[in-house]
C-alpha cells in the first residue's frame, strides 16, 4: 500500500466516498450544463431570468441529489430497482388515464410543484431493472430463448405505453437503452441480427404498401416520411421546422457568427430555440468547432462512464454504468441526427443543454447511480 493510499484509508469513511467520487465526470457534466446556460442566456436575448437562471437552480438541485446518490451503496439501488420499474409503470398508466396535454401529447403529470414527465424516470428504471435481472440470472442462461423473452418483455411494455401517449422519440430511446444492456450481458448477436433484419423487412414492406389497396399506413403519414425525406417541397409548412435548423448550421461556418449574433435565433426563425433545436442555436454562434468542442465533452463523459463500468467486479455495477452511459448516448445522437435533417423530429432534448427540469434531474440522478457504482466498487 503506498502512502497515499494509506493516508486515504485513514479518513473518516464520509469524506473517503466524496474522495472516492468520478471528479472528472462531476467536472465534465458541469461543464455541459454550463455550455446550456450560456446557450439559453443567448436565445433569450441577453436575460437571464428567461431560462438560464431557472435552468441554474435546477442543476444546484441535481447537483446535490447526484452527490446524495452516489453516497448510498449500490446494493440499494440494485435491491430497488424492480420497485423503481413498477412505479414508473404505474406513472406511465397514470399518464395515459389523467395527464396533462401540451404540444399535442399527453406526457407530464402535474403535481402542483412540477410538472412530471414519467417517461424520463423509466429511462433509468429500466435500465436498473434489466441490470438487476442480469445479475440475478446465470450467465450461462442469457442467451436462452425463454430468458431473452423477459427482458424483451420488459422493455416493450414502457415502450408501449410511452408510444400511446405518443412519444416516439422516447419509444427509440428506452428499445436502444434496453438493446445495449441485453447485448452487455451477453445475449447472443444473432438475435439482435433478427430483430435488425425483421426491422429492415418491415420498412420496406411499408413503403412497397403506398398506393395498393393494403396501404399499411395512411396518406398523412406518408406525407411525413415525404418530408423527412424533402424538407424543401413544403418549406412553409411541414418542412418549415428542419428547413431553419439546416440555415441555422450552415450559417455558423467554422467559427460561427460570434455569441448572441445568431440571427436565426434572434429573429425567432428557429422553432423551440431553447429546448429541442439548441444545437442549431449553438452551431449558429459558434460554428462547426462550437459544436463538434460540445460533441467531444459528450464523447469523453461515455469514455469515462465506460472506464469505470471496466473496473467494477460486480455485473450490476457495471451493467448500469453501461446502460446509462448507452442511454445518454442516444439521447444526444438522436437530437443531432434530428436537427441535421438526418432522422425525423421526435421531439428529443438536448441532454443537459437544453432547458427542461424533468430531463436534468433524472440525468443527473442517474449519474448519481453511475457514481455510487464507482465509489463502492471493490478496490
Amino acid at each position: 500500500m503506498s502512502f497515499l493510499e494509506y493516508r486515504i484509508q485513514a479518513v473518516p469513511s464520509g469524506l473517503r466516498k466524496i474522495l472516492y467520487l468520478n471528479w472528472p465526470l462531476v467536472l465534465l457534466l458541469t461543464t455541459v450544463c454550463a455550455v446550456g446556460w450560456l446557450m439559453l442566456y443567448s436565445v433569450a436575448g441577453g436575460t437571464l431570468s428567461t431560462w438560464a437562471e431557472p435552468q441554474m437552480k435546477r442543476f444546484a438541485v441535481g447537483l446535490t441529489v447526484m452527490l446524495i446518490v452516489a453516497m448510498i451503496p449500490i446494493w440499494f439501488w440494485r435491491n430497488i430497482s424492480g420497485v423503481a420499474y413498477l412505479l414508473s409503470i404505474g406513472l406511465l398508466v397514470a399518464v395515459d388515464i389523467m395527464g396533462h396535454v401540451g404540444m399535442g401529447a399527453q406526457r407530464w403529470l402535474n403535481l402542483g410543484f412540477i410538472m412530471l414527465q414519467p417517461s424520463e424516470l423509466m429511462k433509468i428504471a429500466l435500465v436498473m431493472m434489466l441490470a438487476a435481472y442480469y445479475d440475478w440470472l446465470d450467465p450461462r442462461k442469457v442467451s436462452r430463448p425463454i430468458w431473452v423473452l423477459i427482458p424483451v418483455i420488459l422493455i416493450l411494455v414502457p415502450v408501449a405505453l410511452v408510444m400511446v401517449q405518443p412519444d416516439l422519440g422516447t419509444g427509440i430511446l428506452l428499445m436502444g437503452g434496453g438493446a445495449v444492456v441485453m447485448f452487455c450481458a451477453g445475449v447472443s448477436w444473432i438475435y439482435f441480427a433478427v430483430v435488425i433484419g425483421a426491422g429492415t423487412g418491415l420498412v420496406t414492406l411499408v413503403l412497397m404498401s403506398r398506393g395498393t389497396p393494403w396501404q399499411l399506413l395512411r396518406d398523412y403519414q406518408f406525407r411525413r416520411i415525404d418530408i423527412f425525406l424533402d424538407p424543401a417541397s413544403d418549406p412553409l409548412g411541414a418542412g418549415y421546422h428542419i428547413t431553419q435548423a439546416k440555415i441555422a448550421l450552415g450559417s455558423g461556418g467554422w467559427t460561427g457568427r460570434g455569441f448572441m449574433q445568431g440571427t436565426q435565433s434572434r429573429l425567432n426563425f428557429l422553432p423551440e430555440k431553447h429546448t429541442d433545436f439548441i444545437f442549431t442555436s449553438l452551431a449558429e454562434e459558434f460554428g462547426f468547432v462550437g459544436a463538434c468542442s460540445l460533441l467531444v465533452l459528450y464523447v469523453l463523459i461515455i469514455a469515462f462512464c465506460i472506464s469505470s463500468a471496466i473496473q467494477m467486479r460486480d455485473r450490476f455495477s457495471a451493467l448500469v454504468t453501461l446502460g446509462i452511459a448507452a442511454s445518454f448516448f442516444f439521447l444526444f445522437a438522436v437530437n443531432m441526427l434530428m436537427v441535421m435533417g438526418l432522422a425525423p423530429v421526435v421531439g428529443v432534448p438536448l441532454p443537459l443543454v437544453s432547458y427542461g427540469g424533468s430531463a436534468m434531474m433524472v440525468l443527473l440522478t442517474a449519474f448519481g447511480i453511475v457514481q455510487s457504482a464507482h465509489v463502492h466498487r471493490a478496490r
